[in-house]
């Protein structure tokens, strides 16, 4: 059996402990999105009160098309959206006019990210015009310089009116004497997409530090891959990416049909050169996931399957179903990383070599209760094969809500689910409450945090027995109502807080 949390110190010992996956982006808020202000503050007192020690969020990095965070423009950088402009008012950066004055949503329970985008920039630009840039702080943090280049490649993409990096006459290809010149002109617009970050580690470090006062800790996620409009294709692309004679991509990411789809999903990132990547000791990614882990108390590995091996599907290709099998790097490169605090997401179609590969790294695995009744006793997603050190979920942010997925059973399906469900529940000790949809999915809440997995979690919609009207994302498609649910206050209330504690206290997890 793996030492995953007794070498990591993921959770506190040997402790079992439970937590819930919320983005940043659905906490409530007044203006449009949720940011790590005083209601990230509330989330946390609101995990402890529950009995949870661990806070799941999604990757941090800026969102661009589709607004997944899993394709940004960047690695390692952080979305301006989730700076909190109530705390820059409190010091003295904006009044309170400068956002309270914008209608920032025709729904509440949606995200308008190109809201966002027309209106949160321009009021960040109020609070950087207001800022002193002649502390020590500021300059030390200058002098790093960790995000000069997805400052200069912002500055550029505002001088070109957002259009793609390939449409940048002349910047298109890093030429440095040419932005260097650039940025002497325009010194300004440079600085202040380094100002967003500045504000984003301020606010970050201020509500992690409170969160692990209390107890909890901060579960991150690291996507494997970066946007083809990113700042890795445009300054970095010859040293970490498949190119063509033209230095264009050669082949874009995804994977073939599964159970989230009949087409594949076609992600479109360009895929790594992992030789050359390889050859310089994997110097990118070993820094991608070291700065990840001075963010985050747990980190999360998107897609670990893709560094075993990855689907290459060829430009131009309209869906997935055309690519072959590649050879990645396997646990080659996570050997630096050895006894961190990491969790890789195995779902997928695993392989012998996948399995091989992740327990080389003796990191943790998942597996989803979704996906463990089928009538199938050898399922490696029943409790009853569970080993301790991994991490069980009733569903991820690419599954449909529980409720939903409990709904769309039907005939022969439904019987073989809720019978596997009960045999499972018996097994473990945990209550079966009774064969409604609400009562089958409240049984596999039991269950999971009855089952030996030492960390279990569950997205917010779970626990609030939500549909599918507050879907996270649905794998390869694009649309508005991909990465937009976001709650309100009232969804927040004791009830649901007291329920989640009984569970955590019956199964010992307090």
């Amino acid at each position: 059996m793996r030492k995953f949390y007794e070498t990591a110190g993921n959770v506190p010992g040997k402790e079992r402990a439970a937590g819930i996956l919320l983005p940043i982006s659905a906490l409530p808020s007044r203006c449009g999105i949720g940011t790590l202000g005083e209601e990230a503050f509330r989330f946390v007192d609101f995990l402890w009160n529950a009995g949870c020690k661990v806070w799941q969020v999604l990757p941090l990095e800026p969102t661009t098309f589709g607004n997944s965070p899993y394709s940004s423009c960047a690695s390692g950088v952080f979305n301006p959206y989730y700076i909190d402009l109530d705390l820059l008012h409190a010091e003295g950066l904006l009044e309170l006019d400068d956002y309270q004055s914008y209608d920032w949503y025709e729904d509440m329970r949606r995200v308008n990210y190109g809201k966002q985008y027309r209106v949160r920039i321009n009021i960040l630009k109020k609070a950087f015009s207001r800022f002193s840039r002649k502390g020590e702080e500021w300059d030390a943090f200058l002098k790093i310089e960790k995000f000069h280049d997805y400052a200069l490649f912002m500055a550029l993409k505002e001088q070109f009116g957002g259009v793609s990096h390939e449409e940048w006459d002349e910047y298109s290809e890093y030429d440095e004497a040419l932005v260097s010149e650039f940025e002497r002109n325009h010194r300004d617009e440079v600085e202040f997409w380094q100002f967003t970050q500045y504000l984003f580690l301020r606010q970050w470090r201020a509500l992690k530090a409170y969160a692990n006062k209390k107890g909890v800790k901060i579960m991150g996620d690291i996507p494997i891959y970066v946007a083809r409009d990113s700042v890795e294709m445009w300054k970095y692309k010859r040293d970490l990416f498949q190119l063509d004679d033209k230095g264009n991509p050669a082949a874009q990411a995804g994977v073939p049909p599964d159970a989230f789809s009949d087409d594949g999903q076609l992600w479109g990132n360009p895929v790594y050169d992992w030789e050359k990547m390889q050859a310089d000791g994997f110097s990118w990614w070993h820094r991608r996931i070291a700065d990840a882990l001075e963010i985050y108390d747990i980190l999360r590995i998107d897609h670990f399957i893709g560094f075993v091996r990855y689907w290459c599907i060829p430009i131009g290709a309209k869906d997935a179903k055309v690519g072959e099998w590649k050879k990645g790097p396997g646990a080659e490169l996570f050997r630096a990383f050895a006894k961190k605090p990491i969790v890789a997401e195995d779902l997928g179609l695993i392989t012998w070599s996948v399995r091989r590969e992740l327990d080389k790294t003796g990191y943790a695995g998942m597996k989803i209760l979704q996906n463990a009744f089928d009538g199938d006793f050898t399922n490696e997603h029943k409790p009853s094969r569970y080993m301790e050190d991994l991490v069980a979920y009733t569903g991820t942010h690419d599954n449909v809500p529980l409720l939903t997925c409990v709904q769309n059973l039907e005939g022969d399906k439904k019987e073989r689910f809720v019978y596997d469900l009960k045999v499972e529940c018996f097994q473990a000790g945990a209550q079966f409450v009774d064969e409604t949809d609400r009562g089958i999915c409240r049984s596999i809440f039991a269950l999971l945090f009855a089952s030996k997995a030492r960390l279990v979690i569950f997205p917010y919609q779970d626990a609030l027995l939500l549909g599918e009207e507050a879907r996270i994302n649905a794998p390869s498609t694009v649309s508005n109502e991909n990465w937009s649910y976001r709650f309100i206050k009232s969804d927040f209330h004791d009830d649901i807080r007291l329920r989640i504690f009984d569970l955590a206290k019956t199964y010992n997890r307090l």
